[in-house]
């Protein structure tokens, strides 16, 4: 991976070495590099796929904490294998990582299940920490992508109008408040900030909140929030 200014580091403290990742990419010598960066850097990279069926298989066989996943594979494509995961109900999260910043790809790929979108020409710090914050179940998107996947659920809410906001009675009232900037793309630091909680305390609830729900990722969040009609343009 090219090397450019490096990022501040996001996601959990967990050292790397514990974080198991699958990397799937068609082109052998970006993937060859990508899993080298990532055994470099102390992560264990449980295997490789180089197209979209491999990728869902070698992920449901090893299930690794996070798959690097290119949005552009023979047989599958990016998108489809993220909804495949979903379907069959695997906990990996996904982090694709692709040439294309195109709106519509992003979107897509964030709607069948990615956790987060990094561009290729993101530099191999800034990789590494968005490895490590999708293994926190943090999302993580390019500089100017965020705000794109908040736009389109804010635009779906509007034109879909959702139900009047109502309480959710498996929840707490301060799930019911962590759930709202869960969907909003928040990550986990970020709402413990806000909340003033410790980063644990936000995990936790978020672990509960997913149990409850008998939901496995933000998607479906998101989808339920909108549902409900809970307003996630402004959680506060």
């Amino acid at each position: 991976m090219t090397e450019q200014d490096a990022m501040p580091q996001q996601g959990s403290s967990t050292p790397p070495e514990h974080i198991r990742v699958v990397v799937a990419d068609d082109h052998p010598m970006w993937r060859d590099a990508v899993a080298r960066d990532l055994a470099d850097a102390g992560f264990e990279v449980l295997a490789t796929a180089d197209d979209g069926r491999s990728a869902v298989a070698r992920t449901r066989a090893t299930a690794p904490d996070v798959l690097v996943l290119d949005l552009n594979l023979p047989g599958l494509s990016g998108a489809e294998v993220c909804a495949a995961l979903a379907a069959a109900r695997v906990s990996t999260r996904v982090l694709i990582l692709s040439a294309s910043g195109d709106h519509q790809d992003v979107l897509d790929a964030v709607k069948a299940g990615a956790l987060g979108y990094l561009v290729k020409s993101a530099g191999r710090e800034e990789f590494l920490a968005a490895v490590r914050a999708t293994a926190a179940g943090e999302p993580v998107f390019t500089a100017g992508l965020a705000g794109l996947v908040l736009g389109e659920f804010r635009r779906v809410k509007a034109e879909g109008g959702g139900s009047p906001e109502r309480p959710i009675p498996e929840l707490t009232d301060r799930e019911t408040e962590i759930l709202k900037y869960v969907a909003t793309g928040m990550g986990y630091k970020e709402i413990a900030a806000t909340l003033f909680l410790s980063h644990r305390t936000v995990q936790n609830h978020v672990q509960n909140i997913f149990g409850k729900l008998q939901m496995h990722n933000r998607v479906e969040l998101v989808r339920f929030a909108m549902e409900r009609g809970l307003d996630l343009t402004d959680p506060t």
